[in-house]
């Protein structure tokens, strides 16, 4: 009875739910219920808009079908066992030759037998045990086949999972991306429109200046032409007069004709010509389109950034002993004198740093970091194996990329520290690590500029780095704070 309880679970497992014979072909489907390939076309049809387990009535989305081999084996390994598919006939079967009871398996010939033949001449050689025995070994092997299969289709929903988050994300850059397409189109129409409106009006001052130089001169002109139109007249006049009148006022006709022909040169506006000349200098249109363009990407990089925001906190366990913490760990300044902490591995001495509480192995990560009007500071990452013992030299090669504020200069520590360009002061920096690029950045939130970016090969964990720099008699007392960064529109990317 307990061997008939077991064929007929092999058959349950081994059966189509819907022609209730062996599976052919068999197929999973999203729910992960298995049919015939031809049973399940047939239940669908060819045409039908919306398609639903015929199982468990589920709804399934899309039509795909996905071959289960593994179950196909299955099929095979008891059709072995010679056990008919559907329900199971009441009683037990017989050797069909000798009309004996089917005790034992030939292994050989992978079919149950009786007594009776496994003394005959045809199975003298062969191996033959208990048919529970046999029984029993096809059961662990088609339970160890059910459990690599389950495991297997699991692995396929972690798989479905997993691409389902990541496609997410990717959707979620490829909006952001969107958005950003749009700024910038947008800007550079406004650029463009303001630019086209400042140089119209600068023209049009010209324009005017122009006319007004031009009515002047016209005015000129005309009054010259009309004291010359009346001597004309009157000399026109005299010599119509008769000749010893004529003789008498020649001297004094001929005088005032000779002072009239006086040369009057073009006219010349060199002031005109060289106010045209700066504008053509100064308005370079294609100068003036590269310079926004530069100011665009630095923004477009730093919107980029901000979409990989996380939410960074201090790791108390780092900290130097005189750096003084917040509650919420998101800010750190130098106090005044040494806690009394644990001289543990992890924590900086006599260096006043401290590093980020999560560690980071790839994709992209952003913070802000507010320094306010601090003299002094410096930020950015570091390998967690770095020594926290003895002093520092920031360079990427001992496992540092930073950049800091000294002396009142802004500079990227490299090998040879190199000063940066900032044109207003930032009260905010961003600090955005592209770990599979290689990439850290630096911006200036307070106006939106790109600092520096570093450019290398990453291995390892990496960990955001914090200096606050020395107080400078109360100058530099300011703490370093981490803040919150804007979501974007369509929300972050997913790091």
């Amino acid at each position: 009875m307990a061997s008939g309880n077991m064929a007929r679970s092999f058959q349950d497992e081994v059966t189509c739910p819907i022609c209730l014979e062996y599976f052919t072909d068999p197929v999973s489907i999203e729910c992960g219920h298995n049919f015939c390939r031809a049973c399940l076309s047939l239940c669908w049809g060819e045409s039908e808009p919306n398609f639903s387990c015929p199982q468990c009535r589920e709804a399934i989305p899309q039509r795909h079908l996905r071959p289960n081999y593994q179950l196909g084996n299955l099929v095979e390994l008891v059709k072995c066992l010679r056990l008919p598919a559907g329900p199971e006939p009441e009683g037990q079967p017989g050797c069909e030759r000798h009309q004996e009871a089917l005790k034992l398996f030939c292994q050989e010939d992978q079919a149950p037998i009786c007594v009776v033949c496994d003394r005959s001449r045809a199975h003298h050689a062969h191996t033959v045990v208990p048919i529970e025995e046999a029984a029993q070994e096809c059961k662990e092997k088609i339970l160890s086949r059910l459990q690599r299969l389950r495991e297997e289709r699991d692995a396929l929903r972690g798989l479905e999972s997993d691409w389902d988050e990541e496609s997410n994300r990717l959707l979620r850059q490829t909006d952001v991306e969107r958005q950003l397409v749009g700024w910038e189109c947008e800007q550079l129409q406004q650029f463009l429109a303001e630019r086209e409106r400042l140089l119209l009006a600068q023209l049009g001052e010209l324009d005017e200046e122009f006319g007004r130089r031009r009515k002047e001169h016209a005015a000129c002109l005309g009054e010259e032409i009309s004291r010359l139109s009346a001597l004309i007249l009157e000399l026109e006049e005299t010599c119509r007069q008769p000749a010893l009148e004529l003789l008498q006022g020649v001297r004094s006709a001929v005088s005032r004709g000779e002072e009239a022909t006086s040369p009057h040169p073009a006219p010349k506006c060199p002031e005109l010509e060289q106010r045209i000349r700066d504008f053509l200098r100064e308005n370079s249109l294609q100068g003036a389109v590269t310079g926004f363009l530069g100011a665009l990407a630095a923004e477009r990089g730093l919107r980029r950034a901000r979409g990989f925001a996380v939410d960074v906190t201090l790791d108390p366990d780092t900290a130097n002993s005189k750096l003084v913490l917040s509650e919420d760990r998101k800010s750190v300044r130098l106090g005044d004198t040494h806690q009394d902490l644990p001289d543990n591995p992890e924590r900086f001495d006599p260096c006043i740093f401290v590093l980020g509480a999560a560690g980071f192995i790839g994709r992209r990560r952003y913070w802000e970091v507010g320094v306010g009007d601090k003299t002094g500071w410096t930020l950015g990452v570091c390998r967690e194996s770095v020594s926290r013992k003895g002093k520092v030299i920031f360079t990427p090669g001992n496992g540092y990329w930073a950049v800091w504020l000294r002396d009142g200069g802004y500079k990227a520590c490299i090998s040879s520290p190199t000063s940066l360009p900032v044109s207003a002061r930032p009260s905010r920096v961003g600090v955005f690590l592209n770990y599979e690029a290689g990439e850290v950045s630096f911006y200036n939130v307070t106006d939106r500029s790109h600092l520096f970016t570093f450019t290398g090969t990453f291995s390892g964990t990496l960990r955001p780095f914090f200096c606050p720099g020395l107080n400078a008699g109360g100058t530099n007392a300011a703490p370093l704070t981490i803040y919150p960064v804007p979501a974007l529109a369509g929300g972050n990317p997913c790091p």
